[in-house]
């Protein structure tokens, strides 16, 4: 293979790589709790919940394969396995069915994580001087922004 030539020092597209890789694996954890929680929504806001869930999974899982995309692009490789997002990932794990109410407050929980996520990474892009990676962190934190205010609201 070719060595990567894109302006961007070998050391700062791995730490970079490093910050997308936690930034994926919150992004994938809060992708299955969203497809979970369409799944298995019940009660009065059974149709609202069931579609906005569908909303968030289906958008998120445009950003899985862009954020993976972006660091293969850097050089590195993407983690892909259950076990590696286990790892890296800091949006918590859910155990049952939790009732609507719960799910909305998790959810809500979750993305406003990935902001943080998104804010850590968006530094070591700056940092590196890597506007891609920049760009793409910056739209997914207005994104997790914008759909914690949305779950805000429903209560």
């Amino acid at each position: 293979m070719h060595s990567i030539d894109i302006g961007i020092a070998e050391q700062d597209r791995v730490k970079i790589a490093e910050g997308l890789k936690r930034l994926l694996a919150d992004s994938y954890t809060l992708y299955l709790q969203s497809h979970n929680f369409h799944w298995n929504v019940t009660g009065p806001q059974f149709r609202e919940l069931h579609l906005m869930f569908e909303e968030h999974y289906t958008e998120l899982a445009t950003a899985v394969d862009d954020i993976a995309e972006r660091i293969r692009t850097l050089g590195v490789p993407a983690p892909g396995t259950y076990k590696t997002f286990a790892e890296l990932s800091t949006v918590e794990e859910v155990e049952g069915v939790p009732e609507a109410d719960d799910m909305v407050e998790i959810l809500l929980r979750g993305h406003e994580r990935v902001v943080k996520t998104c804010r850590d990474a968006l530094a070591l892009a700056q940092d590196g001087a890597d506007e891609s990676s920049a760009a793409l962190v910056s739209d997914r934190m207005r994104i997790h922004e914008k759909t914690a205010w949305m779950l805000r609201a429903l209560h």
